[in-house]
């Protein structure tokens, strides 16, 4: 198996990514717009891609978040809010926040097990700092740490209940970056001390199936890579220091936060500690050099992988579609 997340091209496999990812067994898959047409052509790929890797719970992943980062959108499949809604809430009546959220997940679990989607890039646990850039924004969960984590592990719980695995992202926090790491490289000055408050969220859910790294260099730790390429940061604070030992991976290798060619991306952030890469532009050529560059899977990172795939919940755990959505809206209602 080889230890990256691939994206694809279209709302179909193409006859050259059947034979390219079969012959190099990608980890996952991970899915976005342009792979979405409707229920039926969503369940048609989803299936085609179990049936190439041979594998029943081969990761198919997507970023539905809600509010203005969902891959499934209206009118084909309901609209549902961002983090901040949540957020405000909580002001008002903290059990009430995360009953709600754990309502909205486990929906949103259910709407993509119908499709065949087992994985969902959510929850953020990246803590909101005042002045920071916006790519954050209404997606967190919270300026607070304990609320932040309070909400996310409701919401992996959720996730669970439908039948879908949660990756807590971006390790070991992105809230205070004052740059969208898709555009350029955000660096973070704060003192170690400072940034305690973005590691508490994920030592709290240090035992969540899987995580996502942030491309984000943090000069207390590590004045030359970002989170994703520095073995400091992997080994010393998210595995040592948070405590993680779920399942690592990078952050999208196409982000103009890294640089050098796309074999070199890859390879650095394997070398690094993550487990698994994650490309998601789906162009074959920056695909082949990615495969290229990378050794196979670590016996460690593939107990990592199939222990996050089994955390995933019988059928019928999470209540019906319908009564998840009324009472998720009937909870927000007295924020």
């Amino acid at each position: 198996m080889t230890p990256l997340i691939l994206g694809l091209s279209g709302p179909a496999l193409t006859h050259d990514e059947q034979a390219f990812f079969r012959e190099i067994s990608p980890a996952g898959f991970i899915l976005f717009r342009r792979n979405v047409v409707d229920r039926v052509q969503l369940r048609a790929l989803t299936d085609a891609l179990r049936d190439l890797s041979g594998r029943a719970d081969v990761p198919i992943l997507i970023d539905q978040e809600g509010g203005r980062v969902a891959r499934m959108q209206p009118p084909e499949w309901p609209a549902f809010p961002p983090g901040a809604a949540f957020d405000r809430l909580y002001d008002v009546a903290p059990m009430s926040a995360i009953e709600a959220i754990r309502a909205n997940a486990a929906a949103i679990a259910l709407m993509l097990r119908e499709v065949g989607v087992n994985v969902d890039c959510l929850p953020l646990l990246d803590v909101r700092q005042p002045g920071a850039h916006d790519i954050i924004g209404d997606r967190a969960l919270g300026a607070e740490p304990l609320r932040v984590a309070a909400l996310g592990r409701a919401t992996i719980e959720g996730l669970r209940a439908g039948g879908v695995v949660g990756v807590v992202k971006h390790v070991p926090g992105h809230g205070r970056a004052m740059a969208d790491s898709h555009l350029e490289l955000p660096v973070v000055d704060a003192p170690a001390e400072e940034l305690e408050t973005d590691l508490a969220p994920f030592i709290r859910l240090r035992d969540a199936p899987m995580a996502m790294t942030a491309h984000v260099v943090y000069e207390a730790w590590d004045k030359a890579e970002c989170a994703s390429l520095s073995a400091r940061v992997i080994a010393g604070v998210i595995r040592k220091r948070i405590g993680f030992d779920g399942l690592l991976m990078s952050d999208d290798l196409g982000m103009h936060a890294l640089q050098g060619d796309f074999g070199d991306r890859a390879f650095g952030v394997i070398a690094a500690g993550c487990d698994v890469a994650l490309h998601c532009s789906g162009d074959m050529g920056e695909m082949i050099a990615c495969a290229d560059a990378v050794p196979a899977i670590t016996a460690e990172g593939r107990v990592r992988l199939d222990r996050a795939m089994a955390t995933i919940a019988a059928p019928g755990t999470a209540e019906p579609f319908e009564a998840l959505i009324a009472k998720r809206d009937a909870l927000l209602a007295l924020g």
